[in-house]
C-alpha cells in the first residue's frame, strides 16, 4: 500500500480551481486545506492502518487525502454535492481502489448495507447543519449493534462541549446523555475558525467517541432513553415531578424536585427502563 500517488496530487486549493469548485452555503460547507491539520485528525483515528473509514462530506477531499496518506485500507466517502465528482474521481484514481465515493444524503444512507460488517471507524469534518443529527443516528446504531469502532469528528466547539458535558453544567443535555451512555468521549484539540475556507463565525473542535461495550450491554432499548431525554430536556426548567406526576421518585433515590440537567446519564438509564 502506498500513498505516493496521493501525495503527488496538486494542493487541494489548486484542484478546486482546476475544477471550478467553491464552498456551497446550502450544504454547510467549510473546507480544510491545511495538510498538517488534516493529517493530525487522520492520525487520531485508532488503528487507522487496519480499519476501514467512513467519511461524510469529503468536499474537495482535504481530509480524505490525509486518511489515505495515513494508511487507511479503505475510505468510503459519502458526498451530497455531485459537483465535487471531477475532483473526487481524481483522488479515487490515485488511491488505487482504496477510495469509494457514494453520492447521497448521509442522513438517508443505510450504513448496515455498506459491506463493512467487520467493523469501521467514522472520521469526518461534519457539515454544521446536520452534524448533531448524524451523531444521534450513529449513537442509536451503535446501541443497536452497529460495528462502529470509533468516531473522530469535527464539530462546532459549542456542540463538542455539549457532548462531553457533565450534569449540572449549562451545556449538559440530551446529546450528553446519549453519547455518554453509549461511549467514552473526549475533546482531542481545538481548531480555529481561520483554518477553514470560508472561515465560519464559530470555533471548532475535534472530538473522539469510542463505543464502550460494557455501557452498550446495559442500555437495552435505546428508544426509551431517546424518549425520556427528549421529554425532560424539552422542559428542562421544570421539576421532573411536574413532567411525570405519577412516579414514585423516592424509589429511585430522588425527591422529584430535580430538573433534567441534574440527572446523571446512569440515572436517565434507570428511569428509562422503569418509567417509559
Amino acid at each position: 500500500m502506498t500513498s505516493d500517488d496521493i501525495q503527488s496530487l496538486p494542493p487541494v486549493s489548486q484542484m478546486m480551481r482546476d475544477c471550478d469548485l467553491s464552498p456551497k452555503k446550502k450544504f454547510g460547507q467549510n473546507f480544510l486545506f491545511d495538510l498538517n491539520l488534516t493529517m493530525r485528525i487522520a492520525r487520531s483515528v485508532p488503528n487507522i492502518t487496519t480499519t476501514p473509514i467512513i467519511e461524510v462530506g469529503p468536499g474537495p477531499a482535504g481530509l480524505t487525502r490525509a486518511l489515505l496518506m495515513a494508511g487507511a485500507p479503505r475510505v468510503l466517502a459519502i458526498e451530497m454535492d455531485k459537483t465535487t465528482a471531477p475532483l473526487l474521481t481524481r483522488v479515487a484514481d490515485a488511491s488505487h481502489g482504496r477510495l469509494t465515493v457514494i453520492y447521497d444524503d448521509a442522513m438517508r444512507v443505510d450504513y448496515n448495507s455498506l459491506d463493512l460488517s467487520g467493523g469501521y471507524a467514522i472520521c469526518s469534518n461534519l457539515p454544521y447543519n446536520v452534524g448533531t443529527q448524524l451523531l444521534i443516528n450513529w449513537l442509536v446504531n451503535i446501541a443497536n449493534g452497529a460495528p462502529i469502532k470509533s468516531l473522530t469528528l469535527m464539530f462546532q466547539r459549542e456542540v463538542a462541549m455539549r457532548i462531553v458535558a457533565k450534569p449540572r453544567s449549562a451545556q449538559y443535555g440530551r446529546l450528553s446523555v446519549l453519547a455518554q451512555l453509549v461511549a467514552d468521549t473526549k475533546i482531542l484539540f481545538n481548531v480555529p475558525n481561520t483554518a477553514f475556507v470560508p472561515a465560519p463565525r464559530v470555533q471548532s473542535a475535534v472530538l473522539q467517541i469510542i463505543p464502550n461495550p460494557e455501557k452498550i450491554r446495559r442500555i437495552g432499548d435505546i428508544s426509551k432513553i431517546e424518549q425520556l431525554t427528549a421529554k425532560l430536556f424539552n422542559q428542562r426548567r421544570k421539576m421532573i415531578r411536574g413532567i411525570y406526576s405519577d412516579v414514585d421518585w423516592a424509589a429511585f433515590g430522588l425527591a422529584g424536585t430535580e430538573r433534567a440537567e441534574e440527572l446523571s446519564p446512569e440515572q436517565f438509564l434507570t428511569l428509562a427502563k422503569n418509567i417509559v
